[in-house]
């Protein structure tokens, strides 16, 4: 085959070690090959860096391995050509499977062109996706502390849920904060922390509310609501970083924002995971592909299974 790339090293790339593999010289017969260890201690990195330019590499490639890669690539990043790999297309040949051998074939593949990179976006890209997965896994915890609350008021007979739509709204809040301290709302409580709106349901939400609480149910619900009040205001912290980083896609952004149905988070999540560089993707088919919504063809003997979408490795 082909050499394409004459200086070149590949990566396997595990948690407490690296095993680097280069790969020098314009044709086979004067290949110089050469394979060292490091540690991923913040130093032994530095010392790869310099190895390697030492050895005048021009290009990288290593596996998608977890988030191992990551620290590497943040020291390394600049200096050379990366590519991450998808760990499942670079598999090595089954028998005799070392660190060293699956450095090697890495590097041997890179060589001769054959790993295709995965998608890594920008430094500010990348922590605005941390901030919006990390946004959406809170939003999820949030919802599930909600429904606990619910469901203890349920199981306390408390049928505040089938008289007010929202009870974690502005009245719900004040009545459930009242209840979580006192145990017990009667109707003078209700009219004191109702929205007006409500008035003409007082007295269903009176009776709806006719109970005490025990000390094991105040605790539960009291426990779940300082959970949401202390997850609402990190929410708030995250979106403030997320629309800190926006300010530099403002364009994208409004692009995204004029698409029906797209609102303000979902213009910033596309943005984080798809980033704005579009030459990254060959086609609208590549970027359909990447993003797992074009199931592939899974055929035997004649048979077509059902087709699943497929997900590739998102970095």
């Amino acid at each position: 085959m082909d050499i394409l790339l004459t200086h070149c090293a590949g990566m396997d790339v595990h948690q407490k070690e690296i095993v680097v593999c280069t790969l020098t010289g314009s044709s086979e017969e004067v290949i110089q090959k050469e394979i060292k260890t490091f540690s991923t201690l913040t130093k032994s990195l530095f010392e790869l860096l310099k190895w390697l330019e030492e050895k005048e590499i021009t290009h990288i490639a290593m596996e998608s391995t977890g988030i191992y890669w990551k620290p590497v690539y943040n020291i390394l990043e600049g200096y050379f050509d990366i590519t991450v790999a998808n760990a499942q297309r670079i598999k090595n040949v089954p028998g005799r499977k070392t660190d060293v051998s699956d450095a090697e074939w890495i590097a041997k593949l890179l060589r001769h062109g054959l790993i295709e990179k995965s998608f890594v976006p920008s430094q500010d890209l990348r922590e605005m996706r941390d901030l919006t997965r990390l946004r959406k896994k809170w939003i999820g915890t949030l919802t599930s502390e909600k429904n606990r609350i619910s469901k203890v008021l349920e199981c306390s007979n408390i049928k505040l849920g089938s008289v007010i739509s929202d009870i974690f709204g502005v009245s719900g809040r004040k009545l459930l904060n009242q209840l979580a301290e006192k145990g017990y709302l009667d109707k003078t409580d209700v009219d004191a922390n109702i929205h007006h709106s409500l008035r003409k349901k007082a007295d269903t939400i009176s009776e709806s509310l006719f109970g005490t609480l025990n000390e094991h149910q105040m605790f539960m619900i009291k426990s779940s609501w300082n959970h949401i009040v202390y997850l609402e205001k990190s929410i708030q912290e995250l979106e403030t970083r997320i629309e800190t980083i926006l300010q530099y896609y403002q364009e994208e952004q409004e692009i995204l924002l004029s698409i029906p149905g797209i609102k303000e988070n979902t213009a910033a999540c596309i943005i984080a995971e798809i980033g704005t560089d579009m030459s990254q993707f060959p086609s609208s088919r590549h970027l359909a592909s990447w993003a797992g919504v074009s199931p592939g063809n899974n055929e035997s003997a004649g048979k077509k299974k059902a087709p699943k979408a497929f997900k590739e490795t998102h970095i």
